[in-house]
């Protein structure tokens, strides 16, 4: 389709529902994607009550909407609220990306695979027979072990501040490990000082919440050495604490942007059959970042 033909159709509403939300990078991600791709789409946001997450987005499909993402806090809702879960959403217990189809609503879960092709494809990391250490094992983690599972890495060590929520989170994931051939560990985060430098990781991922409150997870330097990727989830203008740590010890660096914009290019994906380019969008919105630091 041509952008001329799109501008003659009307325009198919998308939104993320959060709460907060005025802050959302999504809408310019979306409307990126759609110039690029000339999808006839409208995206907005859209602030939901905390108490009434399920009726605000029915009224907006009642309205016409096609499909929304779903961003804090409201992911937990949004997985009780699907009638039909794709295998990495019910992986992840959380639901991010949601759609019409057949009269039913559908949930996904797109952050994993954005943080996967992000490591992937824009950081050219390979994961196959890497060693992946993830740090903290909430919602965010819970998302990306599917996905980090299914690239094959050698071993997956998950480390959290309560060493039992790490060993209950890989539970969930011992089948998947198996049938990839992928070793799991767990425990606290205390554990990796035990570990020795032949145990050393490749890629460690913070997808804790430490970065969020400005502080710096209790990692070993040498888990951190010369030729590790150093990846945390969370994105700003600035390094965070992390990755300034990270890159300290030696470590190449890399915050959460790329997966913000991969997982939306998902989501894009499912609800149009479209694959959009992310290294514009991803280079647009770096610019963007910057921009409003130095305003």
């Amino acid at each position: 389709m041509t952008s001329t033909e799109s501008s003659s159709q009307p325009a198919d509403r998308y939104v993320v529902v959060g709460n907060p939300v005025a802050h959302s990078r999504s809408p310019f991600i979306h409307a990126a994607f759609a110039q690029q791709t000339g999808e006839a789409i409208e995206y907005g946001r859209l602030e939901a009550p905390l108490d009434a997450f399920a009726d605000t987005v029915r009224a907006f499909l009642a309205e016409g909407g096609h499909g929304f993402n779903v961003t804090v806090p409201f992911k937990l809702q949004a997985y009780d609220l699907a009638d039909r879960l794709t295998p990495r959403a019910e992986a992840a217990g959380a639901v991010n990306t949601m759609w019409i189809e057949d009269g039913l609503i559908h949930g996904d879960n797109t952050d994993g695979i954005g943080l996967v092709r992000d490591i992937q494809d824009n950081l050219d990391t390979l994961l196959e027979d890497k060693r992946v250490l993830l740090l903290g094992a909430g919602g965010a983690a819970m998302g990306a072990m599917l996905p980090l599972i299914e690239c094959r890495p050698s071993r997956i060590v998950v480390a959290n501040r309560t060493a039992s929520r790490a060993s209950d989170m890989l539970e969930e994931f011992v089948e998947a490990a198996d049938s990839f051939g992928v070793e799991l560990w767990g425990g606290g985060l205390d554990a990796l000082e035990q570990l020795s430098e032949d145990e050393a990781c490749d890629v460690v991922i913070n997808a804790s919440s430490s970065s969020l409150h400005g502080e710096l997870p209790p990692v070993p330097a040498f888990l951190l050495g010369d030729g590790v990727l150093a990846y945390d989830m969370m994105y700003g203008a600035e390094p965070t604490v992390f990755l300034r740590h990270a890159a300290q010890c030696g470590a190449r660096t890399a915050d959460g942007l790329g997966m913000l914009v991969e997982q939306a290019a998902e989501a894009f994906y499912i609800w149009r059959g479209v694959r959009p380019r992310t290294a514009p969008v991803l280079a647009d919105l770096r610019a963007a970042l910057q921009a409003e630091h130095k305003g």
